[in-house]
């Protein structure tokens, strides 16, 4: 199994494939699709303008007969399209270089198309900020279902994701019936913290998620001795670290091991592994809060696990793609061979035989959402069945 290769290069298929792995419509998908296949020929950089207006084009067509079907009372209806609208807008924004004409303007409608959604779906969701030592911390809090306290798992992004794909995921869905609630958060380095109040990276993840704890256990619905963390795609470097120096945290698992990005940077300057994103250094540089590249070398230079995972005491699992071709799946089995401390630990490495061998399985995100549900259901004391 394998990404769905539509254009001739892997960052802007990964784009789409995250589309049809968060609830887009295939029919949709296409329509954007088309019109700038020629474009993505000179590289993945080079037509990132025509990729935002075809699929801004789309979502905001989605946005007008959302607006016809509230006009008209049919509010599910309306929230469907709003919630594609927004993914295909937040789609559209996250190729476009930091600084790009539109990029505001599309990050702002997107949200705004999510919150809207959120109300006339009645979805089970409620946008939170949580307070930093400087800034806030916006995320969405998914409840599970039923009286008393639940656990909880806190999900943090990755490098250039938001928490609306993180809920697109639906990996807080699968928690919820499991009895496990869900908090997605947009960390410092992303979404919201980076776009709206220049809030960049902080390496010492444990400082964020800690806060992210303090504020669960005042939450009446809230399990305090079961709170769970992870991650995906960069936040498999951030949870273990969150985990490794927040001892409230009871249960642990990755989305795709990240345990040394630092050494992964420099790989990516040999050309070594494919990028996430286009215009890939001005963008880590903006994430990073670096000046230049020296600068974001010398910031990036604590993003090594190594050392640090025996501080580990609690169940923590570990999933990767085996075909991941942006971070090696020997990163996973750095990352549990030091688990030396932890009472429970798995290592599971998607193969062809089930799929998800993709970056965080960009080509079937099943097996890691339920795999991961499942973990914590079982660790935190929720019900797999």
């Amino acid at each position: 199994m394998a990404l769905f290769e539509y254009f001739p290069n892997y960052i802007w298929n990964l784009s789409v494939s995250i589309a049809m792995e968060s609830g887009g419509q295939i029919g949709e998908i296409i329509d954007m699709c088309k019109p700038i296949r020629d474009a993505a020929a000179g590289g993945a950089d080079a037509g990132t303008p025509q990729f935002m207006q075809a699929w801004a084009t789309m979502g905001d067509k989605l946005l007008e007969l959302a607006g016809e079907d509230e006009a008209k009372g049919r509010l599910f209806s309306a929230s469907t399209k709003l919630e594609r609208a927004s993914l295909y807008l937040l789609i559209a924004e996250r190729m476009q270089s930091h600084g790009a004409p539109g990029r505001e303007a599309t990050y702002a409608k997107a949200r705004a198309a999510f919150d809207k959604s959120t109300v006339l779906g009645k979805i089970n969701r409620e946008r939170v900020e949580i307070p930093l030592g400087a800034g806030t911390m916006p995320a969405l809090f998914t409840r599970a279902p039923g009286e008393g306290r639940k656990p909880v798992v806190v999900f943090c992004n990755g490098l250039d994701s938001c928490k609306e794909m993180l809920y697109w995921t639906r990996l807080p869905l699968e928690l919820a019936r499991r009895g496990v609630s869900t908090l997605c958060v947009d960390q410092p380095g992303s979404g919201e913290a980076l776009r709206l109040q220049g809030l960049p990276v902080d390496p010492h993840s444990e400082s964020w998620a800690s806060k992210a704890v303090d504020w669960l256990e005042q939450q009446p619905e809230v399990d305090p001795a079961a709170i769970g963390m992870t991650g995906i795609s960069l936040g498999g470097h951030f949870a273990p670290r969150a985990v490794a120096y927040e001892p409230r945290f009871a249960s642990g698992a990755v989305w795709g091991a990240n345990h040394n990005w630092r050494e992964v940077q420099d790989k990516r300057m040999a050309r070594e592994g494919e990028n996430p994103v286009p215009h890939y250094w001005a963008h880590v540089h903006w994430v990073f809060g670096a000046k230049d590249q020296d600068d974001f070398l010398e910031k990036s230079a604590q993003m090594d696990l190594n050392g640090h995972m025996d501080r580990i005491t609690v169940p923590f699992l570990v999933t990767h793609g085996a075909n991941d071709r942006q971070i090696s799946p020997a990163y996973a089995d750095d990352l549990y061979d030091q688990l030396v401390n932890s009472p429970r630990r798995e290592k599971v490495i998607f193969t062809a035989r089930e799929g998800g061998v993709e970056h965080v399985g960009a080509d079937n995100m099943t097996f890691g959402r339920d795999l991961l549900a499942d973990w914590f259901a079982e660790t935190l004391g929720g019900r797999a069945g």
